[in-house]
């Protein structure tokens, strides 16, 4: 498609976070000169969403300081937002959305960044309990600050040693909540990190006066004179003012299986970001794509990942045959430590870390497979993400003896034994 035969044509997109924000962006400045249409039903400006369980949650910061643009950015790019309003359905054969107001759209393009909401674990008096929050929205964190100052004892229960949970647990810990936090595992993030990590943290919040549980499922919430009872399964109760769960997340797939688009986990894409109907692209966490570091189909919960399909979206829209090869990489911030992470470490066989001499909080984790690198966990250890993502992407192998000696230089020539 060239950029003459594009100023009648209109791309629809369905979405307003990272992935659709800077997909509309992304478009214009590959020539696209028709319309863009963003509509979500979140009724506020776009905004950064991961700072919900961090920065914003635990400040006085208003949402304008946390905009992923300002208002005249889209007005200045003729991209047009339809906020607070839903898109209810996808008529495929007519090229065109159906909207809750009745109303309909045509597109000539259609990009889904329907991304996800709060998984509901299954736990008995959850439902209709407003006593019950979740987090993954502005309004969502005004909720969680409101239900902490009404509270008397700001007694909260956290659901979830994820990344989710350990950052809602941080921000609400900085506002002086007293914690408690659920976790079914044995250790906290015991699906994404290697045990040397999962350690760190919860010696980090245990210092910080949160109280964790692991092994500690939870089987109901019982509510009464503004007291929430937690349940678990081994007969313990445990009293909270209020509950945050953080246990996950569930795709918003529902536009997507009712157009009978491919889906799998997640709306299945090709290299290109595009779905099994042509004038249909998907972006950001729910899509499962193919990524040609790990020569898998994955699906990732990242706004890297979201940003980059975006990308990738508005070049193949406009005829540029590009594919999507980026590296995965993610970051937590809780209190004052940075995890930032690199690579994905599933099917890892190794693990090594690297801990420079006289410094508790700065360290990394290197993830291996044989020879073969594929993640780097680095706490307060920028270098070490950032010679971690040089390793991985260029194939070098690593000398693992001076990798765990504090005594050899951290530097890539001292620690490369061969590249592929």
């Amino acid at each position: 498609m060239s950029q003459q035969t594009t100023a009648d044509k209109v791309c629809v997109v369905i979405g307003a976070s990272h992935g659709g924000v800077n997909f509309a962006f992304a478009l214009r400045r590959e020539g696209w000169e028709g319309s863009i249409i963003i509509y979500d039903s979140d009724p506020e400006l776009p905004y950064h969403r991961p700072p919900l369980s961090k920065a914003y949650l635990a400040s006085d910061d208003s949402l304008d300081q946390h905009l992923l643009r300002s208002a005249a950015s889209y007005e200045k790019e003729n991209i047009k937002l339809r906020l607070g309003v839903k898109v209810e359905k996808i008529e495929r054969s007519a090229k065109a959305v159906i909207l809750n107001n009745t109303k309909q759209q045509r597109y000539d393009k259609l990009v889904l960044a329907t991304g996800a909401r709060p998984l509901l674990p299954p736990i008995e008096g959850i439902e209709a309990n407003a006593k019950v929050l979740y987090l993954r929205n502005a309004s969502d964190a005004a909720g969680i600050r409101a239900a902490l100052a009404a509270s008397k004892q700001k007694n909260v229960a956290v659901i979830g040693g994820g990344y989710i949970g350990l950052e809602a647990a941080a921000s609400l810990n900085k506002l002086g909540a007293s914690i408690t936090l659920f976790e079914c595992e044995d250790r906290l993030l015991s699906r994404v990190t290697a045990p040397a990590v999962s350690d760190f943290f919860h010696k980090l919040h245990t210092q910080k006066g949160v109280n964790i549980l692991t092994n500690k499922r939870v089987d109901a919430i019982r509510s009464a004179d503004e007291t929430q009872t937690i349940v678990c399964n081994d007969g313990t109760q445990y009293l909270a003012d209020f509950v945050v769960i953080g246990v996950g997340i569930r795709l918003n797939l529902e536009l997507a299986l009712a157009a009978k688009l491919e889906t799998g986990d997640g709306i299945i894409v090709n290299p290109q970001a595009q779905t099994n109907d042509s004038d249909i692209y998907a972006i950001g966490d729910c899509t499962y794509h193919y990524n040609p570091h790990y020569d898998r189909h994955m699906r990732l919960e990242s706004v890297q990942n979201a940003v980059d399909q975006g990308k990738i979206a508005a070049q193949n829209i406009m005829g540029k045959a590009v594919a999507y090869d980026a590296l995965p990489w993610f970051w937590s911030d809780q209190y004052d430590i940075k995890l930032q992470m690199v690579g994905l470490s599933q099917g890892y066989d190794e693990v090594l870390v690297r801990r420079e001499a006289n410094a508790d909080s700065s360290f990394s984790v290197w993830y291996f497979k044989g020879t073969q690198l594929l993640a780097v966990d680095a706490i307060n250890f920028a270098k070490a993400y950032v010679l971690g993502t040089r390793f991985i992407k260029a194939g070098t192998q690593v000398d693992k003896a001076k990798l765990v000696d504090p005594s050899e230089a951290f530097k890539p020539q001292n620690l490369a034994l061969s590249e592929a």
